[in-house]
């Protein structure tokens, strides 16, 4: 379980978040939704280790926890804008980092990337570079890179956002799916419905008055 303790994150004299609290169950999707300007994306970035914390805590399994060292690639993200590399194939975008960071064979990281692509229904797919895939194929593929990190957490920002609302059902589909991967995942939104569809637990935050 990961638990946020009085987490506040400032910019300058402005308070993004105020002594936040939040409790993430193992294995479960938790939205993260609010209005405009109330700090979801600033939030997700801390939990990722993007951004560094001012105060708070976080304690994953009963001990403190700092994502921004995240030194067993315990956290993975999904950018909203999916950051594939245009100039790699999809599974050279898969097993770069297993490669360079897990210190992964080729035939490791090749046979691991295979299966989640096969699971992500991605085959056929692999010797595409991003630019010939659909939004939805960049989604999918952006998830399997996080997935190819063996993370415990992956934090997804907007995954609708850059999607046309027929494909939100295949991204809500396949993130209920990889609850049988056993990993926990939390998700900012703007998009209430897709929360409704895919959330165990919803995180409501405002912006800081």
């Amino acid at each position: 379980m990961l638990e946020l303790k009085n987490i506040t994150k400032k910019y300058g004299n402005r308070t993004i978040i105020n002594n936040l609290n939040a409790q993430i169950k193992d294995n479960e999707i938790m939205c993260i939704v609010g209005p405009s300007g109330a700090g979801k994306t600033t939030l997700l970035r801390c939990i990722s280790g993007l951004e560094k914390i001012d105060q708070g805590q976080f304690i994953l399994d009963g001990k403190v926890f700092d994502p921004t060292s995240n030194d067993e690639n315990v956290i993975g993200v999904v950018f909203q804008d999916f950051q594939l590399f245009p100039n790699l194939t999809v599974m050279q975008n898969i097993t770069l980092a297993p490669e360079l960071v897990l210190k992964e064979s080729k035939a490791e990281a090749r046979q691991r990337a295979q299966k989640l692509i096969d699971q992500l229904n991605l085959t056929g797919k692999e010797d595409l570079y991003p630019y010939q895939l659909s939004g939805g194929q960049k989604q999918r593929v952006a998830i399997v890179r996080a997935l190819a990190m063996n993370p415990k957490i992956i934090c997804y920002d907007e995954p609708t956002s850059a999607l046309d609302p027929n494909l939100r059902d295949e991204v809500a589909n396949i993130i209920i799916g990889l609850k049988q991967t056993e990993v926990t995942q939390i998700i900012v939104t703007h998009d209430m419905d897709f929360a409704k569809k895919v959330a165990d637990d919803m995180l409501q935050v405002q912006p800081v008055k």
